[in-house]
């Protein structure tokens, strides 16, 4: 009988664009694959059921605090590991991972794969309102990052060395697995378009993902390029910025407002630079490492992540977080050198096929659910 796999993800969104190619792989390895989410997001979910991968509703509040809604969280997730009896989970992102880690540990799930695609919201900056919340955290990932048979998996050596400095888990648990990769053949390159240059912004609508920073360069650079922006509001996200505020700025005549789009090779393929002035805790940020695969220059944040893809000068210019005089001078820079951006867009479409492809991040994670499962066997042979 194949082995039961149960991706636990926090919200639906983020699996289908972020690892449905991995269930899918895991499909095809033999893997018997389940998917539980929040029940939020009634488009996403549907994309999910079209699938055909089992779909399982979570009661989870991606940003919520309210104990009692926390604690009805963890009982559906006991719940669930109770009737479906996986022999691994994928636990991604904080509240699967705390929540489904500790109910692994009670339930005795034979593996576990923990994963954060960065460390967000709670582990960046150092106000009050977060230092309280990593207080309770901290217990409660060592607590869930403590069972027999788990990895950890990071997106990037800054935020393994940091949580490893802060006791949560041992060395021999953590592994580096470099983003959740993209199809090369899909982001493909395509010569830039005539006419203006176009700088492209892409992501979520959060100040901490640049946006605001994103459209005072353009006020800057008026008249200079076209200033684009794609993404899509998650309204509980902490510094989200609505649709219409950025309608506003599209209306001023600041930047172009093209809303959520799903071609995003064409949408990369239309700008000559992609901008992510980050401030985020990124893993690896998807749209740096497309940009690099569809061969184009990259301007970011030399934070956790983002240099992770983008090296300095290479395949793109990296500028302190929260300087937005260094970020419009990178962005003059790239303006103005058309043979520099298509050097730079070389050198990562290069970076992508040697470490970043979908292949290779699946074929990593592929080999790591085989390896946990073969110790649980072995586990369960010693016992008896």
């Amino acid at each position: 009988m194949s082995a039961r796999l149960l991706f636990v993800v926090n919200i639906p969104r983020f699996f289908y664009t972020h690892r449905l190619p991995l269930a899918r792989a895991a499909q095809a390895a033999g893997y018997e694959v389940h998917v539980a989410t929040s029940d939020a997001d009634a488009e996403s979910i549907a994309r999910i059921h079209a699938t055909g991968l089992p779909f399982h509703p979570l009661p989870l509040a991606q940003h919520g605090t309210n104990p009692l809604t926390e604690a009805r969280t963890f009982a559906a997730i006991m719940a669930l590991y109770r009737r479906l009896r996986p022999q691994i989970v994928h636990l991604i992102s904080i509240k699967p991972v705390l929540y489904g880690g500790m109910a692994a540990r009670l339930l005795r799930v034979p593996a576990t794969v923990s994963a954060m695609s960065g460390l967000g919201y709670v582990f960046i900056g150092d106000d009050l309102k977060r230092r309280v919340i990593r207080a309770g955290v901290l217990p409660l990932m060592r607590a869930a990052l403590g069972g027999p048979n788990l990895r950890m998996v990071f997106q990037n050596p800054d935020d393994q060395a940091r949580l490893l400095a802060l006791g949560v888990l041992p060395p021999d648990k953590a592994l580096l697995i470099k983003g959740s990769g993209v199809d090369p053949d899909r982001f493909c390159p395509q010569p830039e378009p005539d006419g203006p240059p176009t700088v492209l912004y892409a992501g979520r609508l959060m100040a901490q993902k640049g946006l605001d920073t994103f459209v005072e360069a353009a006020r800057r650079l008026r008249g200079r390029a076209r200033f684009v922006v794609v993404g899509f509001a998650e309204a509980t996200s902490p510094g989200a910025i609505s649709p219409q505020q950025v309608a506003a700025w599209a209306d001023e005549g600041v930047i172009e407002w093209w809303g959520r789009r799903d071609d995003m090779p064409d949408v990369i393929n239309q700008a000559h630079i992609v901008a992510l002035p980050s401030v985020y805790g990124e893993g690896v940020p998807r749209i740096l490492i497309e940009a690099a695969s569809c061969e184009r220059a990259i301007v970011t944040t030399d934070t956790p992540g983002c240099r992770e893809i983008v090296r300095h000068e290479e395949n793109g210019l990296l500028v302190p977080p929260y300087d937005l005089e260094a970020f419009v001078r990178a962005l003059e820079q790239l303006l103005a050198d058309a043979p520099l951006r298509r050097r730079m867009g070389q050198r990562g479409r290069e970076r992508v096929l040697a470490e970043f492809t979908l292949q290779q991040v699946n074929d990593q994670m592929l080999a790591l659910y085989a390896e946990l499962l073969v110790i649980a066997q072995q586990r369960d042979r010693h016992r008896r």
